[in-house]
């Protein structure tokens, strides 16, 4: 019995251990290269990097639960309110990206990015508050030593 209830916590924890191997967390010269090649545009880099910097610290894995209700997911920090779907029945959301949430947590940033070229397109970087309070109008992250 003692060895069984070992095995269920053993296997609780690569349960665990897995769902955050899904994960990933970026520095800024690897961040710029997989925005590169979800086709965000050169000129736009540096911004993007700054955006996610203050909204993410670079971690796909980040969730941010907000006073309103509403929870803000992986790397963009993308609200459940308006753009995804966070699977629970009492929250309301528009799901405008046509996207579930925990899809952002995601080491594979396709569909975040995606969906953030899309509230990009509608709203620009301003959308953002970690872009608007820390990276409007400020020094932007220097991408120049990245091999891109």
């Amino acid at each position: 019995m003692r060895n069984g209830g070992l095995l269920v916590a053993l296997v609780g924890f690569l349960a665990l251990l897995g769902s955050r191997i899904e994960a990933k967390k970026f520095d800024k010269c690897s961040l710029a290269k997989a925005l590169l090649a979800q086709g965000f545009s050169r000129g736009d880099l540096r911004n993007w990097v700054c955006l996610i910097q203050n909204e993410s610290a670079m971690d796909t894995s980040a969730k941010h639960n907000n006073s309103n209700g509403s929870t803000d997911w992986g790397l963009f920090q993308i609200n459940d309110r308006y753009w995804c779907d966070p699977q629970n029945k009492n929250k309301k959301t528009s799901n405008e990206c046509k996207v579930k949430c925990s899809e952002f947590l995601k080491a594979d940033i396709g569909k975040a990015s995606t969906c953030a070229k899309k509230i990009h397109k509608r709203h620009g970087f301003s959308a953002w508050y970690g872009w608007t309070n820390r990276c409007k109008g400020k020094a932007l992250p220097d991408l120049s030593k990245c091999k891109l």
